[in-house]
């Protein structure tokens, strides 16, 4: 007889496929609408460039003109997008520049770059710096390098041998014979952001299963490697390279090129002497001139005892709000900027830092309407950085982004909160900023004079997991905490979650300021995208439908599709779709910057069409669904009794499936079915004899032959141009026997 086979909406992933009956168990690509599934929208990318770095925050804002920005903030680069071009308006350390004399060193046949400066500088590795115009150029001797290489170009420092020194790659080779301390120019430093990963440091467990290199200092080769156990040139048990400053020179010492790990035994000032290639179960392989050489000597494996305190090395993040029209950029732990919209040619100008603004603070918001600028985790003396409290707030007069110092005629204030070590993130609500702690919640709500603002603790053992790991909507928050998720909606909810263990078992909790948490207001649904527990990037996504959910039913369901990785997400308020970036650490060419090796961020408009596009390049996006397992028990055997005496088990008879009876709501291009059998939990299961079928619009039946206790049916496309959402399915089941 034709049985309809009925699942809930959402997976479950805390029980087996057998105790899931009726149920999703998992899937890639797919969203629950109205109680049943359909693959997700596709997603498109805006502009044809590639940004430099790891984005990580994500704005959007509108000007008195009506011209819409996205504001996106890298680990490296502060952008402003608009009309389909992406404009650099990072804030500089020194916005007038600075004037150099005896800058340059190169080497025949290198493309490396040392700049030299008078004193010691602040540069760290990663670090943007941009030369000025050509007319700042003085001559460079020796060298077929000209003030066009570098005038008006932005380059990424690849290594830090001393503290007056940096190196740079060009890119091209040093065709003469060599540059010596020659060359005067102007150039630009950027603020520094951070690290595009979060990795730990030091501790027990701390590290990652494959380990933490805890003092990266790098250099490049001198010379390529073949893929031997030789050193440079291919003979010998040394390696040449740029400088060997700062590497560790007493005992068996070990560094990396590529993927390659290679110990040492002594050094000079340019090699590495006493080499082993592929140690620690790498493989030796080729490596051209001028890779980078990174010291993995301290290194820290996963369960290795304390060498100092435990310490996480954070990323480099931005905290992104708008006043008005004016952009208010926050870099994580450093300094506040402003970027007027209104501004005449907006887009050729850089953020500039808030004058009298606190200089190092964990997250900052505009509270609204009230419009005060509050800074979280900051500082308790205004520009002493060494006075930063992670619990302390300051917020500024009304109108006044430029005044913190609480005075009788303004309304400047201060507030340290009590529970908890340091505040991990903050959110603007329809009627209060929520603020979390690592342990607590706490509310902020605008009260007017003489207070201005009222703090209440509303919630405890409840802290968020990472700074941008909770969003509101609708009145509603909803965060990640390190033990489950919550809701507040004026009462403190731990949400049921069927996919908690499935999430929280394959957590990286190491990288947790890489959890981003978005909205896609128009299905519905908020968004946690996560790193597994072997990365140090966002690998994975778990949803929460809040408009279908319900108390007994609440609808959850994860994606671990290497295609939806995102590191930032902003909902459709402004744009009228959701946006979203994503960051390809093994990818370095960037539109705008020379030299960056710290990969590179799209883009996207989601929501459009059924296809990926990036760089003019449609793929597909596959999706796919899998159910529990279905039986049948003596209640749906034709004719069979149906009182409880006469009941032989649920599963205890063989099933017969001779049809299938497709049914979507609605489908573009060719689906595939497929039935997965077993007669047992533990047998694995065996995809049926005649599948997986293909499923066109007009497909009325599957004719097969099927036996088995227990059938889970799985639906996928994999082409370009297909979409699918799905009805109720009938198979034609024939009770067996029990054998």
């Amino acid at each position: 007889m034709l049985q309809k086979i009925a699942f809930l909406p959402g997976f479950n992933k805390q029980v087996t496929a057998t105790g899931a009956e009726s149920q999703w168990t998992g899937g890639e690509n797919v969203r629950f609408r109205y109680g049943t599934p359909e693959k997700i929208g596709g997603w498109s990318q805006l502009g044809d460039s590639k940004l430099t770095s790891a984005a990580r925050s994500l704005h959007h804002m509108v000007n008195r003109e009506g011209i819409k920005y996205a504001i996106i903030g890298t680990n490296r680069i502060l952008y402003a997008y608009s009309g389909g071009v992406y404009y650099d308006i990072h804030p500089l350390v020194n916005p007038s520049g600075t004037a150099a004399t005896n800058f340059f060193s190169t080497t025949n046949g290198q493309p490396t770059v040392t700049l030299t400066f008078p004193s010691a500088h602040n540069f760290s590795v990663g670090d943007i710096i941009l030369f000025g115009a050509e007319s700042t150029f003085s001559t460079i001797t020796g060298s077929n390098f000209t003030a066009s290489t570098f005038a008006e170009k932005k380059f990424m420092i690849t290594a830090v041998p001393t503290t007056t020194t940096v190196e740079i790659n060009v890119g091209t080779n040093e065709g003469g014979s060599g540059a010596t301390t020659s060359g005067g120019m102007t150039y630009f430093q950027y603020y520094h952001v951070g690290p595009a990963e979060q990795v730990g440091v030091f501790g027990y467990g701390i590290s990652q299963w494959g380990g933490t290199v805890t003092n990266p200092q790098t250099t490049t080769l001198n010379g390529a490697l073949n893929a031997d156990s030789a050193g440079t040139g291919g003979s010998g048990t040394t390696i040449n390279v740029a400088s060997t400053t700062g590497f560790p020179s007493s005992g068996t010492n070990f560094i990396q090129v590529d993927n390659e790990e290679i110990s040492y035994t002594g050094l000079t000032a340019t090699s590495f002497t006493g080499i082993t290639r592929n140690v620690r179960g790498t493989t030796n392989a080729s490596h051209s001139n001028g890779a980078t050489v990174t010291n993995y000597s301290d290194f820290s494996g996963w369960g290795s005892a304390a060498s100092t305190t435990d310490k996480v090395r954070e990323p480099g993040l931005w905290s992104l709000d708008n006043l008005g029209s004016k952009l208010i950029a926050l870099i994580f732990n450093g300094e506040c900027f402003e970027w007027d919209a209104d501004a005449a040619n907006a887009t050729a100008t850089r953020a500039t830092i808030i004058t009298g603004a606190p200089t190092a603070s964990r997250d900052m918001i505009v509270s609204t309407p009230d419009r005060h600028l509050v800074f979280f985790g900051t500082e308790t003396t205004i520009g002493d950085k060494t006075s930063q409290d992670d619990m302390f707030i300051r917020f500024s007069s009304q109108e006044n982004i430029n005044d913190y110092t609480p005075t009788a005629t303004n309304s400047a204030g201060t507030q340290r909160l009590a529970a908890g070590s340091r505040i991990m993130g903050a959110k603007l609500g329809r009627n209060a900023i929520y603020i979390w702690s690592d342990t607590s919640l706490f509310t902020m709500r605008f009260v007017g004079t003489p207070f201005t603002f009222a703090f209440e603790q509303v919630g405890t053992n409840c802290g968020l997991i990472g700074k941008n790991a909770a969003v509101e909507v609708d009145g509603a928050a909803y965060w990640m905490s390190e033990n489950g998720f919550f809701k507040y909606t004026g009462k403190l909810e731990s949400m049921d979650c069927l996919v908690e263990d499935y999430v929280y078992n394959n957590l990286n909790t190491t990288s947790n300021q890489m959890i981003y948490a978005g909205v896609n207001n128009l299905f519905g649904e908020v968004i946690w995208f996560y790193p597994e527990a072997n990365s140090n990037v966002n690998t994975q996504s778990v949803t929460y439908s809040y408009l279908d959910s319900t108390a007994k039913r609440p609808i959850w369901f994860v994606n671990a599709s290497s295609l939806f990785i995102r590191t930032s997400w902003q909902d459709s308020a402004v744009f009228g779709l959701p946006h979203a970036t994503q960051y390809d650490a093994d990818t370095d060419t960037s539109f705008d910057v020379t030299g960056n090796t710290e990969g590179v961020s799209y883009y996207y408009e989601h929501e459009t069409g059924v296809n990926q596009i990036r760089l003019g390049v449609t793929t597909a996006i596959p999706a796919n669904i899998t159910s529990g397992d279905y039986d049948i028990t003596q209640k749906v055997i034709r004719g069979a009794a149906t009182n409880l005496g006469d009941l032989r088990g649920d599963g205890e008879n063989i099933m017969r499936i001779s049809r299938v009876i497709p049914d979507f709501i609605s489908q573009q291009g060719n689906t595939i079915v497929q039935l997965d059998l077993r007669n047992y939990p533990n047998n694995a299961a065996a995809s049926s004899p005649l599948g997986p079928f293909t499923i066109t619009s007009s497909t009325e039946k599957i004719d097969t032959r099927a036996r088995a206790r227990a059938i889970a049916l799985t639906v996928s496309n994999t082409a370009v141009d297909t979409n699918w959402k799905l009805g109720t399915f009938r198979l034609d089941i024939h009770a067996g026997g029990r054998r």
